[in-house]
Protein backbone atom coordinates (compact mmCIF):
# COMPACT_ATOMS: atom_id res chain seq x y z
CA UNK A 1 0.00 0.00 0.00
CA UNK A 2 1.52 3.32 -1.04
CA UNK A 3 0.66 6.56 0.71
CA UNK A 4 1.22 10.25 0.15
CA UNK A 5 -0.10 13.45 1.63
CA UNK A 6 -2.12 15.80 -0.53
CA UNK A 7 -2.80 19.44 0.19
CA UNK A 8 -6.27 20.90 -0.22
CA UNK A 9 -7.75 24.26 0.78
CA UNK A 10 -9.05 23.29 4.23
CA UNK A 11 -7.53 19.91 5.10
CA UNK A 12 -4.69 17.69 4.13
CA UNK A 13 -5.26 14.10 3.18
CA UNK A 14 -3.15 11.00 3.36
CA UNK A 15 -3.87 9.00 0.22
CA UNK A 16 -3.42 5.28 0.52
CA UNK A 17 -3.28 3.12 -2.57
CA UNK A 18 -4.43 -0.39 -1.93
CA UNK A 19 -6.28 -2.25 -4.68
CA UNK A 20 -8.38 0.88 -5.11
CA UNK A 21 -7.32 4.37 -4.03
CA UNK A 22 -8.53 5.25 -0.55
CA UNK A 23 -8.32 8.77 0.84
CA UNK A 24 -8.01 9.33 4.57
CA UNK A 25 -8.25 12.87 5.93
CA UNK A 26 -6.54 13.85 9.16
CA UNK A 27 -7.31 16.97 11.14
CA UNK A 28 -5.90 18.50 14.30
CA UNK A 29 -7.60 17.02 17.36
CA UNK A 30 -8.63 13.84 15.58
CA UNK A 31 -8.38 10.77 17.80
CA UNK A 32 -6.35 7.80 16.59
CA UNK A 33 -7.49 4.18 16.63
CA UNK A 34 -7.34 2.76 20.16
CA UNK A 35 -5.30 -0.43 20.55
CA UNK A 36 -5.75 -2.70 23.59
CA UNK A 37 -3.36 -5.51 24.52
CA UNK A 38 -3.32 -7.86 27.51
CA UNK A 39 0.14 -8.37 29.03
CA UNK A 40 0.77 -11.88 30.31
CA UNK A 41 3.86 -13.58 31.67
CA UNK A 42 3.73 -15.78 28.56
CA UNK A 43 3.82 -12.68 26.32
CA UNK A 44 6.80 -11.36 28.30
CA UNK A 45 8.59 -14.73 28.05
CA UNK A 46 7.97 -14.92 24.30
CA UNK A 47 9.30 -11.38 23.88
CA UNK A 48 12.39 -12.35 25.90
CA UNK A 49 12.99 -15.27 23.54
CA UNK A 50 12.54 -13.13 20.43
CA UNK A 51 14.70 -10.25 21.70
CA UNK A 52 17.33 -12.25 23.55
CA UNK A 53 16.70 -10.11 26.66
CA UNK A 54 16.40 -12.65 29.47
CA UNK A 55 16.82 -10.17 32.32
CA UNK A 56 15.40 -11.93 35.40
CA UNK A 57 13.37 -8.79 36.17
CA UNK A 58 11.20 -9.85 33.23
CA UNK A 59 11.31 -13.65 33.23
CA UNK A 60 11.98 -14.79 36.82
CA UNK A 61 9.03 -14.02 39.11
CA UNK A 62 10.94 -15.11 42.23
CA UNK A 63 13.85 -12.78 41.50
CA UNK A 64 11.56 -9.95 40.34
CA UNK A 65 9.65 -10.16 43.64
CA UNK A 66 12.83 -9.04 45.44
CA UNK A 67 13.17 -5.85 43.36
CA UNK A 68 11.58 -2.44 43.85
CA UNK A 69 8.92 -3.51 41.32
CA UNK A 70 7.74 -6.36 43.56
CA UNK A 71 7.28 -8.70 40.61
CA UNK A 72 8.03 -9.15 36.92
CA UNK A 73 7.58 -6.29 34.49
CA UNK A 74 7.24 -6.27 30.71
CA UNK A 75 10.13 -5.14 28.56
CA UNK A 76 9.72 -1.44 27.75
CA UNK A 77 10.30 -2.23 24.09
CA UNK A 78 7.38 -4.68 24.13
CA UNK A 79 5.06 -1.88 25.23
CA UNK A 80 6.68 0.45 22.68
CA UNK A 81 5.91 -2.15 20.00
CA UNK A 82 2.23 -1.76 20.91
CA UNK A 83 2.58 1.98 20.26
CA UNK A 84 4.06 1.27 16.84
CA UNK A 85 1.29 -1.25 16.14
CA UNK A 86 -1.30 1.44 16.88
CA UNK A 87 0.47 3.85 14.52
CA UNK A 88 0.51 1.18 11.82
CA UNK A 89 -3.24 0.71 12.31
CA UNK A 90 -3.72 4.47 11.87
CA UNK A 91 -1.31 5.14 8.98
CA UNK A 92 -0.61 1.78 7.36
CA UNK A 93 2.42 1.41 5.17
CA UNK A 94 3.21 5.13 5.42
CA UNK A 95 4.06 4.56 9.10
CA UNK A 96 6.25 1.58 8.24
CA UNK A 97 8.15 3.59 5.62
CA UNK A 98 8.49 6.98 7.26
CA UNK A 99 7.26 6.84 10.84
CA UNK A 100 9.32 8.44 13.58
CA UNK A 101 8.76 8.11 17.29
CA UNK A 102 10.24 10.06 20.18
CA UNK A 103 9.17 8.20 23.32
CA UNK A 104 9.59 8.46 27.08
CA UNK A 105 9.20 5.44 29.34
CA UNK A 106 7.20 6.55 32.38
CA UNK A 107 5.95 3.38 34.05
CA UNK A 108 6.11 -0.39 33.93
CA UNK A 109 3.56 -2.85 32.59
CA UNK A 110 3.06 -6.00 34.62
CA UNK A 111 1.55 -9.41 33.89
CA UNK A 112 -2.22 -9.01 34.06
CA UNK A 113 -2.17 -5.38 32.91
CA UNK A 114 -4.30 -4.28 30.00
CA UNK A 115 -2.30 -1.76 27.96
CA UNK A 116 -4.36 0.81 26.06
CA UNK A 117 -2.63 2.84 23.35
CA UNK A 118 -4.34 5.96 22.09
CA UNK A 119 -3.45 9.34 20.68
CA UNK A 120 -4.49 12.32 18.66
CA UNK A 121 -3.33 14.39 15.72
CA UNK A 122 -1.67 17.63 16.86
CA UNK A 123 -0.36 19.01 13.56
CA UNK A 124 -1.12 18.47 9.87
CA UNK A 125 1.24 19.91 7.28
CA UNK A 126 1.64 19.43 3.56
CA UNK A 127 3.72 16.27 3.79
CA UNK A 128 3.56 15.44 7.49
CA UNK A 129 1.17 14.45 10.28
CA UNK A 130 2.30 14.79 13.91
CA UNK A 131 0.57 12.97 16.76
CA UNK A 132 0.74 12.68 20.53
CA UNK A 133 0.52 9.04 21.53
CA UNK A 134 0.46 7.32 24.91
CA UNK A 135 0.21 3.86 26.39
CA UNK A 136 -1.60 3.50 29.72
CA UNK A 137 -2.37 0.59 31.99
CA UNK A 138 -5.86 -0.25 33.25
CA UNK A 139 -5.58 2.17 36.18
CA UNK A 140 -4.73 5.04 33.84
CA UNK A 141 -1.01 5.19 34.70
CA UNK A 142 0.97 6.45 31.70
CA UNK A 143 3.54 3.83 30.71
CA UNK A 144 4.84 5.58 27.59
CA UNK A 145 4.25 9.04 26.17
CA UNK A 146 5.45 9.78 22.66
CA UNK A 147 5.48 12.23 19.80
CA UNK A 148 4.96 10.46 16.50
CA UNK A 149 5.44 11.75 12.98
CA UNK A 150 4.56 10.24 9.63
CA UNK A 151 5.46 11.85 6.33
CA UNK A 152 5.43 11.19 2.63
Amino acid sequence: MAARLLRSRSTRKLVRSVEANTTVSYSVGQELVVLTRQVTQETINRYAEASGDHNPLHVNPEFAATTRFGGPIAHGMLVLAYVSEAMTAAFGEAWLRSGRLKARFRGAARPGDVVVVSGRVVKVEEHRVVCEVWAKNGTGEVLISADAEVSE
